[in-house]
């Protein structure tokens, strides 16, 4: 507990309260944080494009092919000689996911150290202060305002409306999610089974990231949402978005 403390949460806890005693809004400080994380693993973004698109190609290739003629009936023999034909052409299979298996840890840190920076009661602020670094004046500024737009950042968002509580960023993170995994797929070939894996965590992902929204406390929503636009941007940046997979039906209805 005290590595992850030291490594993850520690430097997230002071990091965003370093930015909320700059601009004194938790909710913009969680965007900002969101967007110096994002700027920070861009290098990664870049390595999960270029996997992709080196994946995408060796399938494409005439041996890749004729592994699969060959020994079509035998998925165990097909599975090995794919294995053995990426690492001749140095391709990673799972340098794509590297990205995306990053963002688990920094999800559960910046949850802890989003309940943690909004502490209330006295027990709350002495565990907080034993994870702020010493140039950090947090006397300054702490207890934190934990009110963002319509929001209480230290619990699940609802907008009430006559009465109905309505799960707003819940609703943007299964969207922006949805239309950030579509959108970065990359074309594949009918049948590839790395195809229908990233169908399926083109559903799964939105669905368990909006269950999460539902769930926790809503300053984890914030960062959802802002690191999929920043995500989608990035992305636009290097004209690698493929606009025409949000609506699948007018490619089919092309083809035609």
């Amino acid at each position: 507990m005290n590595f992850w403390n030291l490594l993850v949460m520690n430097p997230m806890i002071n990091l965003l309260l370093w930015i909320y005693d700059l601009i004194a809004n938790f909710g913009l400080s969680i965007v900002l944080f969101t967007v110096l994380v994002r700027m920070l693993t861009y290098p990664l973004t870049v390595q999960q494009m270029k996997g992709t698109s080196a994946m995408q190609e060796l399938q494409k290739s005439k041996e890749w092919q004729e592994i699969q003629k060959k020994h079509k009936g035998d998925k165990q023999k097909i599975q090995q000689e794919q294995a053995k034909f990426m690492q001749e052409k140095g391709v990673n299979p799972l340098g794509s996911c590297l990205p995306t298996l990053i963002q688990f840890p920094i999800i559960i840190g910046l949850y802890q150290a989003i309940i943690r920076a909004l502490a209330t009661i006295p027990l709350q602020m002495v565990d907080l202060s034993g994870h702020i670094y010493p140039f950090i004046n947090a006397a300054g500024f702490l207890p934190i305002n934990n009110k963002f737009l319509w929001m209480d950042l230290s619990q699940p968002e609802r907008l009430y409306i006559f009465g109905v509580g309505i799960p707003v960023l819940a609703i943007l993170v299964v969207i922006t999610t949805y239309m950030q995994s579509r959108m970065m797929t990359p074309p594949s070939q009918p049948g590839d089974q790395s195809a229908q894996m990233a169908q399926s965590m083109n559903t799964i992902m939105p669905l368990m990231m909006g269950w999460l929204a539902l769930t926790f406390a809503s300053g984890l929503s914030v960062y959802f949402v802002t690191s999929n636009l920043v995500s989608i941007a990035q992305y636009a940046a290097m004209g690698k978005l493929n606009w025409r997979n949000l609506i699948p039906t007018r490619k089919a209805n092309a083809s035609k």
